[in-house]
């Protein structure tokens, strides 16, 4: 297995490096990685207490975020190193103030991750929820560096629980403890031997909670909004606007649209200007005196989306006609109901919400312009569920403090 392992570890590698001319976030990639250890020696000081946290890419590490943000704040002499495997997650929060220094993480090959390792000398690791880079946590192992998992979520289908899954079992021993979202996990992960466990829920919740606390105020967004019902549609896609335009285009003039998409590079900006007849600005080009009498206001930057919700009535989140949806828990913060498409499944508070009536499947444009309809025009419907959302956050939050209470005491 171990063979299979490297062999598609370089076949991924010699993949990224061919299409790296023509696709810029496997040049990044590719460029970030080019002379690591250099660069990591350079910036790394001699006697220092360090902590290395990993996360795969920007979701990863809003989740691994509050516990970065909270152990920064009992131990500020501590430095903190933050990996990311994705150039997007890298991009995005290479100059997060938090994490005292942040890299790439070098491919997984043996080689690699004992020099990290060695030249970083963390004094605990933590993994954020899928992360299983095997040579990386054998290396850590072998060094007797504490390693564990936070906000992990495990399902029957992983390899882990497969009849050919030893391989995979064997990383598995490799962290000190696991902190899973919910039983499920942790049944399954009793069913093959694994004891060092808690159930503390996901930190997302914390972290999502806390923009709603301490949220920005965007007076643009606010003369736009006026007094209308506003729609909110973050991280859509495609798939998902295709869904939407009609509805967009022939619905009340008594709603404001506000679409986030995930993609906000210029074609793709111009591709939803064209689909849509209403009068719409961009957030860039918009002023409070020229954003009045706007029907849709475009949101063409990245990181104010999250506290965007807090002018939104309904929050269409999109993904779920793709790979999967998008964060539903900060609209749910500020209480939208939430409608997405039907690729949720891998998401626990996607079906909880779902069963108790915060959150909506959408699976057509009928279906969308039905619930979306009903929303609209039942006010107190809408209110409901989004009193349903919000107290679903507040019940779920405080992962954090069990994460780090746990874990602080390999600090002290």
């Amino acid at each position: 297995m171990n063979i299979i392992y490297h062999f598609g570890l370089y076949l991924f590698k010699f993949l990224l490096i061919t299409v790296s001319p023509f696709n810029k976030k496997a040049k990044k990639w590719i460029d970030g990685r080019k002379g690591i250890y250099k660069h990591i020696a350079n910036k790394l000081k001699q006697n220092e207490r360090r902590i290395w946290i990993h996360a795969a890419s920007l979701g990863e590490f809003e989740q691994g975020r509050p516990v970065i943000e909270e152990i920064k704040k009992r131990y500020p002499n501590l430095k903190i190193v933050l990996t990311f495997f994705s150039s997007s997650g890298y991009e995005i929060r290479k100059d997060y103030q938090y994490a005292d220094y942040i890299f790439y993480l070098p491919l997984d090959t043996d080689n690699n991750a004992n020099k990290f390792v060695n030249l970083v000398k963390p004094e605990f690791v933590i993994f954020v929820k899928y992360e299983f880079w095997s040579n990386f946590l054998h290396t850590l192992k072998k060094q007797q560096i504490p390693t564990y998992l936070i906000s992990s979520i495990f399902r029957k289908e992983q390899a882990f629980f497969r009849w050919y899954g030893n391989w995979y079992r064997e990383i598995l021993k490799c962290f000190k403890w696991f902190f899973v979202q919910n039983e499920v996990s942790k049944d399954l992960l009793n069913t093959i031997g694994y004891q060092n466990i808690t159930i503390s829920g996901d930190t997302r919740f914390d972290r999502v909670y806390d923009i709603a606390q301490s949220v920005n105020k965007y007076p643009v967004i606010e003369k736009f909004i006026d007094r209308f019902f506003v729609i909110i549609i973050g991280s859509s896609w495609k798939a998902d606007e295709e869904i939407l335009y009609h509805y967009i285009n022939n619905e009340s003039n008594d709603i404001r649209f506000i679409i986030a998409p995930h993609e906000i590079h210029e074609a793709n900006i111009q591709r939803i200007i064209k689909n849509l007849t209403k009068k719409t600005i961009r957030y860039s080009q918009a002023d409070e005196s020229i954003v009045l009498g706007k029907e849709i206001l475009i949101i063409d930057n990245i990181g104010i989306l999250s506290s965007i919700y807090q002018y939104g009535n309904i929050a269409y989140i999109g993904g779920g006609f793709t790979s999967g949806i998008h964060s539903i828990l900060e609209p749910a913060t500020f209480g939208l109901p939430v409608l997405f498409g039907p690729d949720y499944h891998k998401f626990q508070e996607a079906i909880d919400l779902i069963d108790l009536g915060g959150a909506f499947e959408i699976s057509s444009k009928k279906t969308a312009e039905e619930k979306l309809d009903k929303l609209f025009i039942d006010k107190k419907y809408c209110a409901q569920a989004g009193n349903i959302c919000k107290k679903y956050v507040i019940d779920k939050k405080g992962a954090t403090q069990i994460i780090t209470d746990h874990i602080i005491k390999q600090l002290d």
